[in-house]
């Protein structure tokens, strides 16, 4: 059936235009209830069960569906929290006959309510329709609203209609679930006769007009982890006068969480104010308790030089909420029978929230989840409610969920639907896949990898030509040849963006079948691949370059050390060897060059575990070793990825997947320089080129560790690199490689956006067809966006893993004393690194219950002067090192000063090196 809507609408010209609106209405659409006789038809798939479980309640004894309104879900979604719920729940919903149900909206009613009677007639619609199907009439559907007017209009249709709250409570035989109904309104379980602590929040209208006017500015609100009477707040859009707003004290802070969306006013310059060098962590006060909060800000306060003061200001209103589930432990009551609690997150950068819940006993001591239901102003903390329990802290399985769940990691089971996509077993290369594919399965290729690596996504060859030059051939998993755009598994590997590697652990962007055997370019088996063929001269100068689809047969799949091992012996001559060493000495020339033009060479400690081949316990913590392969694998990969970037973009000017790294602003460097001042050293930052001239000469005869250090330094200071499309942007130099231009092209199995250029350079030479989103530059600038989020998520949860994994380590290993190097100072701390196990550390001068020592701060050298001790960056020192358990939420490695002896301050190093007796185990190293 067709129904029309006409009306008319002025153009900007002037003159009239008829617009006409139709409505097709269906009525082969089934109610979603398998075996309906009512409905005569078969269901595309059952959206309901065909017996509902009696869920035992008082209000409804009867077999029942549900049906919410649209805001109960949005307000309770997070409540049944689980991965994909919204994709559940998409799935399960489905339109009831829409010819007996569409709703016209009627003269006066606003979009609300015809949205409200819309699903009032469905509910009543299916009432009806199910007494056709239910043999003793006793099936009916609830209505389940939060909106009064609502739920008394449903009840004077003789619709059932309770509220959300009214029937979770009538669930007698799970009483539990009560915990999880969310608070109806940011001023929901306000506390009873308590003061207001922060202003009122201006509304939406008001924040969007003085963003407009420039009265207010807006940007993304990023809480400290060291501070949480700090903030920062990254102004969005071109005002490069103001980019980055620091806020201090709660009053300010008015009730931002991290990575909301805020609008903040800007404070006359006297009130400006200079970053805090304060570790501040909250420690729980009585809610009520804000004299000890202003205290605490009165010491963030001191007097420092007017060129330090920056941008100050203090959240107005919030433009966006962008809340999460949180994972933490519960903080419970003091208070005997109390049924509110504190809530403790994880992210030390979200403020604890208040729930009520029935079962505090049984969730003490284990990692649960927690949604926010809004922040009154009178509340010290935002008001939450429980959504699950994860298990016990501690335990390995939890951890690793809980790291997961925190840094958004997609990482549930790949679904039926995506899996139904994947090549059937068994699989060989067809004469279709041969087209438009060169085959070089003759050619010496061998791939270089981690130990343990099953996801190889790149092998290389090295040859001598009968011209006397050398062909030189980089070979990339061929991914897109499976993943075909727009289908389930494509959608899939564009969420994750990333395979995310944990310490033992790997969370795949793509199903097994193709990261660890049908891509993967394992050695004596035929795979299809994407070369990228240069014919260069001996002196690493690129003389021709080829790109083409490849069917190739890896020779050998190497570690790093096994490759160095053939590259330095005497006694092999074979090929596999004699291209390895000719890729060695061109990836030496390589790097040479790219360091004269510029190229930054840093610094970043990463470690490696021995695990227990039984307990999958760490055993060893070292510091990862990097050979002459690492850099020439490396080497080939970087000029790869150029010479793809290249190509697609003078194909594609306007759709190309590019990468660059921004150069830092110079108010990042002044940490290094000021470090390597107070060494008397200089280092220049006014170009690429210059910082990494002057780190190479940064050198000390007497400190040789001094070098790296200062490129760790130098590594802190960095901007993060960006995927970005071409179309978008017109700044397209990668700062740290010194590269015009630059992108990603060698890592298929493990990145999305290599999985996008090779699409786009496989259109460029010809050998596969394009498609709409592939040549739509906002499709792509969104694309990139997320890719960026998930690669940033995928360090942290990396950084997270191996930070749990230390704690193992040194639960096991005991108290442990070691040689450390000042990497910062900060007014009532240093921040030291201990090069044996890459490990970073706080050692605190000041501690709760103690008297404090005197501390004098001196920031521009900079320093900190304790008695009569002064401790500069890059100062040696020793420290204790062990596992601090007595926070069970925040277990962590605490380090106390050995050496210099400070009394009062310094403890003996009677404990030190101690090493626990047992049994030597089988050590197994893990993959990258």
């Amino acid at each position: 059936m067709l129904k029309s809507k006409t009306f008319l609408k002025k153009t900007r010209a002037g003159g009239v235009m008829k617009i006409v609106r139709e409505h097709y209405l269906r009525d082969d659409i089934g109610c979603g209830a398998p075996g309906c006789a009512a409905c005569g038809r078969a269901h595309e798939g059952p959206a309901l069960e065909p017996q509902p479980q009696d869920p035992a309640s008082s209000l409804c004894p009867q077999p029942h569906y549900l049906l919410p309104d649209t805001n109960v879900l949005l307000h309770q979604i997070v409540s049944a929290w689980r991965p994909g719920t919204w994709a559940s729940v998409a799935s399960s919903l489905r339109l009831p006959g829409s010819l007996e149900t569409y709703v016209e909206q009627e003269q006066g009613e606003n979009a609300n309510d015809r949205n409200d009677r819309a699903i009032r007639v469905a509910a009543k619609w299916y009432n009806e329709h199910l007494k056709k199907m239910s043999a003793d009439n006793q099936l009916q559907v609830i209505f389940i609203t939060n909106d009064r007017k609502n739920k008394e209009k449903a009840v004077e249709e003789g619709i059932p209609a309770f509220t959300c709250e009214e029937y979770v409570k009538s669930l007698t035989a799970n009483p539990e679930l009560i915990d999880r109904l969310a608070c109806l309104s940011e001023e929901g379980n306000e506390i009873e006769s308590g003061k207001i602590i922060f202003s009122e929040h201006l509304p939406l209208s008001k924040l969007q007009q003085g963003v407009k006017s420039g009265i207010y500015l807006q940007g993304t609100f990023r809480a400290s982890r060291e501070n949480y009477l700090e903030a920062t707040v990254w102004i969005h859009g071109d005002n490069e006068e103001n980019k980055e707003i620091i806020l201090q004290g709660l009053k300010h802070l008015n009730r931002a969480i991290h990575e909301d969306i805020v609008a903040v006013e800007l404070l006359p310059k006297s009130q400006w104010v200079a970053p805090s060098s304060v570790v501040l962590h909250d420690e729980g006060q009585n809610e009520e308790d804000v004299e000890k909060e202003e205290e605490r800000e009165r010491m963030l306060k001191t007097a420092v030089s007017e060129k330090m003061l920056k941008p100050t200001g203090r959240v107005v209103g919030i433009i966006k909420r962008n809340w999460r589930p949180y994972c933490g432990m519960l903080s419970k009551s003091d208070i005997k029978e109390s049924r509110r609690h504190l809530f403790t997150p994880a992210d030390k950068r979200i403020p604890r929230i208040r729930i009520e819940t029935r079962q505090a006993s049984t969730l003490e001591g284990r990692r649960i989840i927690v949604a926010i239901d809004g922040w009154p102003r009178n509340s010290r903390y935002p008001n939450g409610h429980f959504v699950k329990n994860l298990g016990d802290v501690g335990e390995k399985e939890t951890e690793t969920e809980v790291l997961l769940v925190e840094h958004d990691v997609p990482h549930q089971p790949f679904s039926q639907a995506v899996l139904s996509f994947l090549p059937k077993m068994p699989w060989s290369i067809t004469e279709k896949d041969m087209k438009n594919r060169e085959d070089l399965r003759h050619l010496c290729v061998c791939s270089v990898d981690p130990p343990g690596c099953t996801d190889i996504d790149d092998a290389l060859h090295c040859r001598e030509l009968e011209n006397g030059n050398l062909e030189v051939g980089v070979h990339i998993a061929d991914v897109s040849h499976f993943i075909r755009p727009g289908n389930a598994l494509d959608q899939e590997s564009a969420r994750r963006g990333t395979t995310v590697y944990l310490c033992e652990k790997r969370i795949d962007m793509v199903p097994e079948l193709l990261s660890s055997n049908l891509c993967s370019l394992k050695c004596d088996v035929d795979r299809l691949a994407f070369s990228c063929i240069w014919e260069m001269s001996h002196n690493a100068e690129i003389l021709k370059t080829k790109f083409t689809k490849s069917v190739i047969n890896s020779k050998a799949s190497l570690t790093y050390a096994e490759a160095q091992l053939r590259i330095d012996s005497a006694n092999m001559n074979d090929d596999i060897t004699t291209s390895l060493r000719g890729l060695n000495k061109l990836a030496k020339i390589l790097k040479k060059r790219r360091i004269e033009k510029g190229a930054l060479t840093l610094s970043s400690p990463e470690v490696r575990f021995h695990m227990d081949s039984e307990t999958h316990d760490p055993i060893d913590l070292q510091t990862k070793e990097l050979r002459e392969t690492n850099s020439m694998v490396e080497e080939f990969m970087l000029l790869a990825n150029i010479s793809v970037a290249k190509k697609i973009h003078e194909e594609f000017s306007e759709h190309a997947l590019l990468r660059k790294h921004p150069a830092p602003p110079p108010s990042n460097y002044e940490i290094l320089v000021k470090a390597a001042r107070s060494r008397n050293l200089e280092i220049k930052t006014d170009t690429a080129k210059s910082l990494a001239e002057s780190l190479d000469q940064a050198e000390s005869p007497t400190f040789p560790y001094l070098n790296t250090l200062l490129r760790i330094l130098a590594t802190r200071c960095m901007m993060q690199a960006v995927y970005f499309c071409s179309g978008m942007d017109n700044d397209f130099h990668h700062y740290g490689l010194a590269s015009p231009i630059y992108t990603h092209f060698t890592s298929p199995i493990r990145r999305y956006a290599d999985v996008i250029v090779h699409r786009l350079l496989a259109v460029a030479i010809g050998a596969d067809c394009t498609y709409p989103e592939l040549t739509d530059k906002h499709k792509l600038a969104d694309i990139c966006k997320n890719l960026n989020f998930r690669h940033k998520m995928a360090q942290y949860a990396q950084r997270a893993s191996v930070a749990f994994h230390t704690q193992l380590f040194f639960k096991s290993k005991g108290i442990v004393s070691e040689e450390a190097y000042i990497l910062f100072v900060r007014k009532n701390a240093i921040v030291v690194l201990i090069p044996k196990y890459g490990l970073e550390g706080t050692v605190f001068f000041e501690e709760k219950d103690k008297p404090n020592p005197q501390l004098i701060y001196d920031d521009e050298i900079p320093s900190l002067r304790i008695e009569d001790t002064v401790f500069h960056v890059f100062d040696k020192v020793k420290v204790k090192i062990m596992l601090d358990s007595s926070n069970l939420q925040h277990q962590k490695i605490r380090m106390s000063l050995v050496e210099p002896q400070i009394p009062g301050i310094s403890i003996p190093a009677d404990t030190s090196n101690m090493e626990l007796n047992g049994p030597k185990k089988k050590k197994m190293k893990l993959g990258k």
